[in-house]
């Protein structure tokens, strides 16, 4: 039997578009819309114009819950899962709701990835994958696998890891892995 390869999948700006989310939330709140170019090259607590408003969103009770799913990303992990073992892991401790927020947004918008494929953590430095999937280099300069940044507003002058820009790109990468 054939061993497949781990992929370790992070959340936030890589399956669940939460700069978009901020984006609406923003608008809801101040009644002013936005645009999302305007985040660029900016770190996620500054990027509003109210730099306490991203902080204050990530301790607000449904915020995790409500996050719209990331273009192409279920169409993604369905391909992947066909050749990979898909594991979500997210960093989940820092902001009390968003353990079980997460959980059942996983368990709404991604049926098919069961519990025992979803760590919600506090340090991803334990995660011991093939390739991990982030946004934030911090979880990625760490790690012992293959680290693959998946593009963000914030990480977009980064350039020390191999870089996803979008689920297209993902895909296509792990298909030419699978041919290595």
């Amino acid at each position: 039997m054939k061993i497949r390869k781990t992929i370790a999948i992070d959340m936030d700006n890589v399956i669940a578009d939460i700069e978009s989310h901020y984006i609406d939330w923003y608008e809801k709140e101040k009644g002013i819309r936005v645009d999302k170019k305007s985040l660029s090259g900016l770190p996620e607590t500054e990027a509003l114009p109210d730099k306490t408003a991203v902080m204050r969103y990530l301790f607000t009770p449904g915020f995790f819950r409500t996050i719209p799913v990331m273009t192409g990303a279920k169409e993604a992990l369905q391909i992947l899962s066909g050749n990979y073992e898909i594991f979500i892991v997210s960093a989940a401790m820092q902001f009390p709701q968003s353990l079980s927020e997460k959980y059942q947004w996983l368990a709404e918008h991604f049926p098919d990835i069961t519990w025992k494929n979803i760590v919600l953590c506090g340090d991803k430095s334990v995660i011991g994958t093939d390739y991990m999937i982030d946004d934030h280099t911090k979880n990625l300069d760490c790690f012992k696998g293959k680290p693959l940044l998946f593009t963000a507003s914030h990480n977009v002058h980064v350039n020390h890891h191999v870089r996803l820009k979008d689920w297209n790109e993902a895909t296509v990468y792990f298909e030419n892995e699978l041919r290595k």
